[in-house]
């Protein structure tokens, strides 16, 4: 039996009671429906700016109404202290997923992803050390390793970030880091590394890759690849995301914060990747086989090869992913194509 599957067990016979930030985005409500399922109490906190009540909605339908009654939610922002003070009461273990991801709207607007991941960032942070939660876990960033040549990458290597989306992520971790040593509270960083899967964004400017390369084969509309297609990332399915975030809550950890990778260890080029998924989309249309993608300037801010080392989550956390891209991608692949076909 897996540490993962250790824990679940003891959860279903312990519950706790959970905040998720961020509970109607994509991580967020997938880490909701996890929690549920295994009888949690979960407090969840969102002001949609990202995301979405039709996320909600889904989880409420696959949990059940007899675990949804285990759920509250409150709309707020987690920029507001009172809010913050709110959501925190009488809770366990935080779950902060609440951010304005992506590079491309860093850039754009830098003040605004400021705001958010730091300012916001640091006033939940400042509710967890006065609620006295167990553990504050925290969605960090692969961004951080910025321009570090070397690959894998590993924990305590980074190099200078290439965005601002990436500052904000590494100034979260400087400041879980001197809470953990000022204040005693026990703190723990996921760097996520590229994560996919059902309830993913696929509309926007600044949705990710995946969901948008679906819609865009399910409408025959042209499919761009930033650069040459060899730049590769080490893509990671939800599920992955999912049991390292409830690891890093409950277990022992050898210092009062510790950054964690999350990812497969994998590295897939976007040219693989796009054949996958065209795959994935002919079983409903066979004509997008002869849909070539069209390649593009590479974009920036981006770094051109992402792989993780993840033995350190493995050595300290018990975390063994579940799912590589291919096994991710068959479980993501008909949410991805139920959500355009239900946009015609």
């Amino acid at each position: 039996m897996t540490a993962f599957q250790q824990l679940q067990q003891q959860l279903q016979q312990h519950p706790r009671h959970w905040l998720v930030t961020g509970c109607a985005g994509f991580i967020g409500s997938n880490l909701l429906e996890a929690l549920l399922r295994l009888g949690q109490r979960v407090t969840g906190l969102d002001n949609f700016s990202t995301g979405y009540q039709t996320n909600l909605d889904e989880v409420r339908t696959l949990v059940g109404e007899a675990a949804w009654t285990n759920f509250h939610f409150i709309e707020g922002d987690i920029r507001h202290p009172e809010t913050c003070q709110q959501a925190v009461t009488g809770v366990d273990y935080i779950l902060h997923q609440a951010a304005l991801g992506s590079v491309p709207r860093s850039l754009a607007d830098p003040w605004n992803s400021h705001d958010s991941n730091v300012n916001g960032f640091l006033q939940l942070l400042i509710a967890a050390r006065d609620a006295g939660v167990k553990r504050f876990v925290y969605a960090a960033s692969s961004s951080t390793y910025g321009d570090h040549p070397a690959l894998p990458k590993i924990e305590d290597r980074i190099g200078k970030p290439l965005s601002p989306y990436a500052v904000t992520k590494y100034i979260g971790e400087l400041y879980a880091d001197v809470f953990a040593r000022s204040y005693g509270v026990s703190c723990a960083g996921l760097r996520y590394f590229n994560v996919f899967g059902p309830r993913q964004n696929p509309l926007g400017a600044y949705a990710a890759v995946m969901p948008q390369w679906f819609g865009a084969l399910l409408k025959h509309e042209p499919v761009y690849i930033n650069g040459d297609g060899h730049t590769s990332r080490d893509f990671c399915f939800i599920a992955n995301a999912i049991q390292a975030n409830l690891l890093a809550a409950t277990a022992p950890l050898a210092q009062n914060h510790e950054v964690f990778n999350v990812a497969v260890g994998e590295r897939t080029d976007l040219n693989q990747l796009y054949r996958w998924i065209r795959d994935a989309v002919a079983v409903a249309d066979p004509s997008v086989q002869e849909i070539e993608p069209i390649y593009r300037d590479f974009r920036a801010g981006d770094v051109q090869h992402s792989l993780a080392d993840i033995s350190k989550a493995n050595q300290l956390l018990g975390y063994q992913p579940t799912h590589r891209v291919p096994d991710g991608l068959a479980v993501a692949a008909p949410w991805y194509i139920q959500y355009w076909r239900d946009q015609r």
